[in-house]
C-alpha cells in the first residue's frame, strides 16, 4: 500500500506539472488553505458583553504514536488527525471550566502524552496513554506559571517549563522533576526579553506602529531541539496585529545562554488576506518534515478573534530556522506531497475584485484594526443591482475584517460572483462571519449547508459542490473540485449556517487564468530610513498585476520573509532589525501566475 501511495504521489506531480493540459483525467493533488478549515469553538470570554465569535489561537500540536493532536486556547477539548489536514474534535471527560489557555503538550517517547494549560495559570500537569479516549490523569501536585507555557522534556529525560506573557518581564525557565510529580527543581532562570530598539518587528501595534506604546508583548514560548541545538521560539508584538510573528533564540543548552537568530522572525505573515503567524509550535512529521502551526489575527468582532495557520518549516545549512509563508493564504500542497509539502501549489486568486451581487443586504461593513482595542468602521451604502439583488463590495476585497450580512439565514439567500476574466477553477474558500450569533461556548451540531454552482454566461448553471445534507461545521470552508471547471460566474446558494443571519467576509475562488503572466517589476527604488528599522519601496506599476510580493532576507538565497500587497506600487514597513543588512527582491502576480523575481539588491 505504501508503494502504491508513492506511485500515486509521483503521478500527481507529473500530471499537475503540465499546467496547460486540458485532459479531464488530470489528477488534482491534495491541498489545504490558510486559515485552516477547522470547527473553531465559540468563545466564552466577552460573553458578558454579548459578543459572540469563534476563535482558535496558541496551538500546541504534538505527534503521538504516528498521529497528531492539537490543543487550542479555550476550545473545551482538542483535535486529532492522521494527516495534519483533517481534524476530528475530541471532548475530554474532564477539562478546565473555561477550556485551556495557551496550552502546552509533549510526547515523551511515545509512552505518555503530557498536557498543561489551566486558564488560571496554575494547576496540575495532566497525562494520558490514550488521548483519543479523552481520559486524562492529573499529577498529584500543583505548579504555578503554567499559563502561556511550554513543557519540554529533553532526550535525557530532564523536564523544563518555559513561560512568560508580558510587555515588561522576560521569558523564564524552570526545571521540573519528571520522576516526582513534576515538582520544581531549583530556581527559575530569566532567559530573553524583547529588544524593540534593535528589532523593528517586535514593536507594538498594527504594522509595528503605536503612537504612544512602544513595548511589544513577548509570549508564547516554544522549544524545538534540532541537531543538538535548542531553538527557543517566542511571539511578538501582539496577537491582534497583522505583524504578529514568531522569532527564535538559539542555544547549546535548554537553559541558555541564548543568542538571537540573525534571520528573525522565523515565521512572519504580515500581508495578504489572512495576517499574522505568531504564538505557535513546531512539530516534526513522521516523515521528518517540520511544520509550524501559528495564530492569525482575524480581529473583526473582537481583537481576540483569531484563526490558525500551518507552514512548512526548515533548518538551512547554517542552522537557521525559517518557515515558508510566501503566498501563505493561497492553496498549498498537503503534507503528504512527495516533493513540495506545504508550498504554494500554483493556484492563483481568480475572484479578486469580482463583480458581486447578493440576495439581500442587512448591512455591509468595512473595518480596520486600531491599536487601542477599537476599530475604524465604515458602513457601506446599500445599492440595488440592475438585474435583481444588491451590490456587494466587501466579499472579494481580500479583507477578513469586511463583511456582508444577509436579511435572513435561509435558502433564499445567495451570492453571485462574476470573475473579471474567465478561468479554470480548482478550489473555493468560504470565510463566514459571526454576526450576533448568540453562541458563547463549544456547541455541537453546528453545520454549514449550501450549494455552489458555476456558469459561463450567468444564465445556465452547473452544480460543482453539494453540501445540502452536510453535517460539517466549516467556518473557513475550503473545498477542492473533483476536476477543474472553466467558468466566469460562481454562485453560492445558502441552505443553513450557524447564527441568526447568513454573514460572510470573503468568498475566494482559486485556479488558473487563461492569459499571460505579469511582466517582471521595473524601477524598484528602496530607501532605508535614518531609523534603520524602517524602509520604503516604490516601483513602476505592472500592467495587469493584481499585486506584488516583496521578499527579503540576509542573503540572496535566504529571502525567507515576504509581504504581499494588492493594487498599490509603493510600500512602507517598520519590521527590520536595525543592524542587519538585507537583500530585497519583488515580483508581480495576478490570476495567471507570478512574474520572475527581480535580482536581489543589497541594502546596508
Amino acid at each position: 500500500m505504501k508503494f502504491l501511495k508513492i506511485i500515486k504521489n509521483v503521478l500527481i506531480v507529473v500530471l499537475f506539472s503540465h499546467v496547460g493540459m486540458a485532459d479531464a483525467q488530470e489528477i488534482i493533488p491534495q491541498t489545504y488553505c490558510n486559515p485552516i478549515d477547522l470547527d473553531y469553538t465559540y468563545m466564552v470570554y466577552n460573553s458578558s458583553r454579548n459578543i459572540s465569535y469563534r476563535s482558535g489561537a496558541d496551538p500546541a500540536v504534538v505527534e503521538f504514536r504516528g498521529e497528531y493532536y492539537m490543543f487550542v486556547t479555550r476550545s473545551f477539548g482538542y483535535w486529532h488527525s492522521t494527516d495534519l489536514i483533517n481534524w476530528r474534535f475530541i471532548r475530554p471527560e474532564q477539562w478546565f471550566f473555561e477550556g485551556c489557555n495557551a496550552p502546552t503538550a509533549f510526547n515523551y517517547k511515545d509512552s505518555l502524552l503530557y498536557f498543561a494549560g489551566d486558564p488560571a495559570g496554575y494547576g496540575s500537569i495532566l497525562y494520558t496513554d490514550n488521548p483519543q479516549s479523552g481520559r486524562w490523569t492529573p499529577t498529584a501536585s500543583i505548579t504555578n506559571n503554567v499559563q502561556d507555557s511550554e513543557l519540554f522534556i529533553d532526550d535525557d529525560g530532564k523536564a523544563y517549563l518555559y513561560w512568560g506573557s508580558s510587555n515588561v518581564y522576560p521569558i523564564k525557565v524552570k526545571q521540573l522533576n519528571r520522576d516526582d510529580r513534576f515538582l520544581e527543581l531549583g530556581e527559575p532562570k530569566e532567559l530573553i526579553n524583547l529588544v524593540e530598539e534593535e528589532h523593528g518587528w517586535e514593536r507594538f501595534g498594527e504594522n509595528n506602529f503605536h503612537p504612544t506604546l512602544k513595548e511589544g508583548y513577548m509570549e508564547g514560548a516554544s522549544m524545538t531541539k534540532h541537531k543538538s541545538k535548542y531553538y527557543l521560539q517566542y511571539a511578538a508584538p501582539g496577537t491582534q496585529f497583522n505583524v504578529y510573528a514568531d522569532g527564535v533564540y538559539i542555544s547549546d543548552s535548554p537553559t541558555g545562554p541564548f543568542t538571537y537568530m540573525k534571520s528573525n522572525p522565523m515565521c512572519f505573515k504580515p500581508g495578504g488576506f489572512a495576517n499574522g503567524a505568531g504564538h505557535g509550535i513546531t512539530v516534526k512529521q513522521t516523515n521528518g518534515q517540520y511544520w509550524h502551526f501559528a495564530t492569525m489575527a482575524l480581529a473583526s468582532n473582537s481583537h481576540w478573534e483569531r484563526r490558525l495557520c500551518m507552514f512548512p518549516t526548515y533548518f538551512d545549512s547554517e542552522g537557521l530556522m525559517y518557515s515558508s509563508t510566501h503566498y501563505g493564504d493561497y492553496p498549498r500542497y498537503a503534507p503528504d506531497h512527495p516533493y513540495h509539502p506545504g508550498e504554494h501549489c500554483g493556484w492563483m486568486l481568480l475572484s479578486y475584485k469580482g463583480k458581486t451581487t447578493v440576495s439581500s443586504s442587512q448591512k455591509q461593513i468595512k473595518k480596520s484594526t486600531s491599536t487601542d482595542d477599537a476599530y475604524e468602521i465604515t458602513e457601506m451604502p446599500i445599492q440595488k443591482a440592475v438585474n435583481g439583488g444588491f451590490i456587494s463590495e466587501v466579499l472579494t476585497d481580500e479583507s477578513p475584517k469586511s463583511y456582508w450580512v444577509a436579511d435572513k439565514n435561509d435558502a433564499n439567500q445567495w451570492i453571485k460572483v462574476e470573475l473579471l476574466t474567465p478561468g479554470k477553477i480548482y478550489a473555493i474558500q468560504l470565510n463566514y462571519h459571526d454576526e450576533e450569533s448568540g453562541i458563547y461556548t463549544r456547541t455541537e451540531g453546528l453545520c454549514h449547508r449550501f450549494l455552489i454552482e458555476v456558469s459561463d454566461d450567468g444564465q445556465n448553471w452547473k452544480n460543482i459542490i453539494d453540501r445540502s445534507n452536510s453535517f460539517k461545521d466549516s467556518p473557513n470552508a475550503y473545498m477542492v473540485l473533483k476536476e477543474p471547471m472553466e467558468a466566469k460566474f460562481v454562485r453560492y446558494l445558502n441552505i443553513e449556517v450557524p447564527g441568526k443571519n447568513l454573514a460572510m467576509s470573503e468568498i475566494r475562488i482559486f485556479g488558473r487564468g487563461n492569459d499571460k503572466l505579469p511582466s517582471m517589476v521595473k524601477g524598484l527604488t528602496i530607501n532605508r530610513n535614518d531609523d534603520r528599522r524602517d524602509i520604503s519601496f516604490s516601483w513602476k506599476p505592472v500592467k495587469g498585476a493584481q499585486g506584488y510580493n516583496i521578499r527579503w532576507g540576509i542573503a540572496p538565497d535566504k529571502l525567507y520573509q515576504s509581504w504581499m500587497i494588492y493594487d498599490v506600487n509603493e510600500h512602507f514597513m517598520r519590521c527590520l532589525d536595525r543592524d542587519t543588512p538585507y537583500y530585497f527582491s519583488i515580483e508581480a502576480f495576478n490570476e495567471n501566475g507570478i512574474s520572475k523575481m527581480t535580482k536581489p539588491v543589497l541594502v546596508k
